[in-house]
């Protein structure tokens, strides 16, 4: 961490608490639109996620008691409100909660609403891509490959991903007409046989 504090803000692991605050649907999106759009009212973010402001003013207020987004009163007039993401990356290992029941059900649920976005992202995507420039559905899409690893060579393999998708997340935005923000999803699962799943 650097002597600022810049790391510690940039990510946070997810201890027992917070990962069963975050594990509801509001909140993962709260979440999820302060890390991409930025600073938010309440007012702004429930006209932007079709919800009330009240029900988005108390989930803001559950994420905050457990540090995963803060108020930026320098943002604020008068009695406006606004928050922000505390931290950029979110990170975790299933293994950090295996003594926590309730925390294990939220994890898995997280991992679950992760794949939701996907799906729902993929299809969208789907959805219009025909009407979208050929250069970016040119570059659009999936791919996967059978590796044959270790639990440690999937975790290195893991690591070296991510250190490319922050090189690339952590340069200045790209200035040509076209730069658009990408979603992109990392996921390896070993294969498990059909009868022991």
């Amino acid at each position: 961490m650097t002597r600022d504090g810049t790391e510690q803000r940039r990510r946070v692991r997810l201890d027992h608490r917070q990962v069963r605050v975050l594990a509801h649907p509001l909140r993962m999106r709260l979440l999820g639109a302060l890390r991409v759009r930025g600073p938010a009212t309440a007012t702004a973010l429930a006209e932007r996620l079709a919800t009330n402001t009240g029900a988005t003013s108390y989930h803001l207020r559950q994420l905050a008691e457990v540090g995963l987004v803060a108020e930026a009163p320098e943002l604020g007039s008068g009695r406006q409100r606004w928050w922000r993401a505390a931290h950029e990356i979110t990170s975790w290992d299933p293994s950090d909660f295996d003594d926590d029941p309730d925390a294990r059900a939220a994890i898995e649920w997280i991992q679950g609403d992760q794949v939701r976005i996907l799906l729902d992202q993929a299809e969208r995507w789907f959805a219009a891509q025909h009407d979208q420039p050929s250069a970016w559905r040119d570059a659009a899409g999936m791919g996967d490959m059978l590796l044959t690893l270790t639990p440690d060579r999937l975790e290195a393999l893991k690591a070296e991903v991510f250190a490319i998708l922050t090189r690339y997340h952590e340069a200045p935005p790209a200035d040509g007409s076209d730069a658009r923000p990408v979603q992109v999803f990392l996921a390896g699962y070993p294969m498990l046989d059909e009868g022991s799943a």
